[in-house]
């Protein structure tokens, strides 16, 4: 079976977390300030905050905003649950506007009638590896005086209008799971180029302490390891390259699929986390693939307002994330895909009737 995703390992990992182990340090410490000072230029922020999860940098993130009960931060409904229960941690309350049919991503056009006296902040969501337009995002952030954190967690790499995404709202949030474009293996960074807020969230990191034993705020253990972060170093010096395979790979399948591929708008640059289609009588369709040896993924089937958790919401008409949910499905596009893969790939799916 071909996978739909692959960690691709450059061989140095290894060397990184054995001198961690020879080191004798293996918390949080010298090897993740590299990595957060090394990920935050990549990034083109001053600040890399680095967590034990992407969930937890967005609740970091959030609650260094000073985000908190009563206050209402708009989002995507068409996305990993994380982004939304990152809200409901700061007794928040996620309010969903629907998608852009053609990119998966929130529509601009209907953020600002979202937005109410209690609006505090805007997290758009980079699906797939394709940015959102921050042009308007941050114009209506701008005109209503909101904060956005960027939902960079499959998007490392990516770019908008020239601008790597991250960098472009108070706050950006990588996830650095297995299977996004670069790992540690569980892990998440915040970038910023506020230093008070980039404090802050070191701070809710560690248990709230603006030194040893001393508490000044409410924090949590969200650490990243110095054996997490050595992975990290080493998956940031290939990160370009295999966004490069990865955008061969989608360049190929354009080129030769006969169904709906991506749309990518003019000036953003899609990193390709994932490669999704869409098609009619998806479950035949997936059979069709797992016959054939091709790996799968069907990334969002149930909205998040549909979801049991946010049953306030279950009533809530968001037609074009609905309708995404129920025909979306995404093919193998990671760099590890040999061409007799993709080009398996390309007959099976080309050959469903």
């Amino acid at each position: 079976m071909i996978p739909v995703a692959k960690p691709v390992l450059s061989g140095e990992e290894i060397e990184g977390i054995k001198a961690v182990l020879d080191s004798g340090i293996l918390a949080q410490g010298d090897v993740v300030a590299k990595f957060e000072e090394r990920f935050a230029g990549y990034v083109g922020a001053s600040c890399g905050v680095a967590t034990n999860s992407g969930t937890s940098a967005l609740h970091a993130a959030l609650a260094a905003l000073g985000v908190g009960e009563g206050d209402e931060v708009i989002t995507t409904p068409f996305t990993f649950i994380a982004t939304a229960t990152s809200i409901l941690m700061q007794r928040a309350r996620p309010v969903f506007c629907d998608i852009d049919p053609e990119t998966y991503n929130m529509d601009p056009d209907l953020i600002a009638e979202a937005v109410t006296k209690r609006t505090k902040a805007i997290i758009p969501v980079h699906l797939y590896g394709l940015p959102c337009d921050m042009k308007p995002i941050m114009e209506i952030a701008q005109d209503y005086g909101l904060k956005v954190v960027e939902d960079a967690c499959q998007a490392h790499g990516a770019e908008c209008h020239g601008r790597k995404v991250g960098s472009i709202g108070e706050a950006g949030v990588f996830s650095f799971y297995p299977t996004k474009n670069m790992t540690t293996g569980e892990g998440g960074m915040i970038t910023t180029s506020d230093p008070q807020l980039a404090e802050r969230a070191r701070m809710i990191r560690n248990h709230g302490q603006s030194q040893r034993y001393l508490h000044v705020m409410m924090g949590y253990n969200y650490r990243m390891t110095n054996i997490a972060a050595a992975i990290g170093l080493s998956q940031l010096e290939t990160l370009d390259r295999f966004n490069a395979k990865r955008r061969e790979n989608a360049g190929y399948y354009d080129e030769n699929l006969k169904v709906k591929t991506p749309f990518v708008p003019e000036g953003m640059k899609h990193v390709y986390h994932q490669y999704t289609i869409e098609v009619g009588g998806r479950e035949e369709f997936l059979k069709h693939l797992e016959s054939h040896g091709v790996g799968y993924g069907v990334y969002y089937p149930i909205p998040v307002h549909k979801q049991p958790l946010f049953k306030d919401y279950n009533d809530i008409a968001l037609p074009n994330a609905e309708a995404a949910g129920e025909r979306v499905a995404s093919i193998p596009v990671h760099p590890g895909l040999a061409e007799d893969e993709r080009d398996l790939v390309v007959q099976t799916v080309n050959g469903y009737e």
